[in-house]
């Protein structure tokens, strides 16, 4: 699906929510979009590779890592995963890793910067909750679009 999130906010402006700037593009698509899948972890993805395991049914998984930069929430093989089961992106808020083999993996994903570190195995976290970061109130089931100039999110599919 091919849509610019500046026409999008054009046409929706008072339907919709803007990301703040600061998210980069890593995955090899760009430009994706869908429903909303929300976990909120620390420096721990293990929630994230539960989440990823399951089918995403052309979902976007958002994970708030608490904009932390000292470990990766999301590397190489939990992309291909996620490609792999049907998620159309992963955004997150932190870090990621493995970003040149991700960026010929057919998924969208942003993220604030790369990290080689690894992070926890805890099993610490949460699912399906609201989230709130970078000037976005994000709850599961909401609709998320992103692409090269950012991100924006809606409460209706905006296509």
């Amino acid at each position: 699906m091919t849509f610019a999130t500046a026409n999008l906010y054009d046409d929706h402006a008072e339907r919709v929510q803007v990301a703040l700037p600061g998210f980069r593009n890593y995955g090899g698509r760009k430009c994706f979009c869908g429903p909303v899948a929300t976990l909120k972890v620390y420096e721990d993805n293990s929630l994230v590779r539960e989440q990823l395991e399951q089918p995403g049914n052309g979902r976007v998984l958002v994970v708030d890592g608490g904009a932390s930069v000292r470990c990766a929430l999301l590397g190489d093989n939990l992309a291909q995963l996620g490609k792999d089961n049907g998620w159309e992106g992963i955004v997150v808020y932190g870090c990621i890793r493995d970003s040149a083999v991700i960026a010929d993996i057919d998924i969208g994903v942003k993220a604030l910067d790369t990290m080689p570190a690894k992070s926890e195995k805890r099993g610490e976290g949460q699912q399906d909750v609201v989230l709130r970061f970078s000037g976005l109130v994000l709850k599961p089931g909401m609709f998320l679009y992103a692409d090269e100039d950012g991100m924006l999110a809606s409460d209706e599919p905006l296509l």
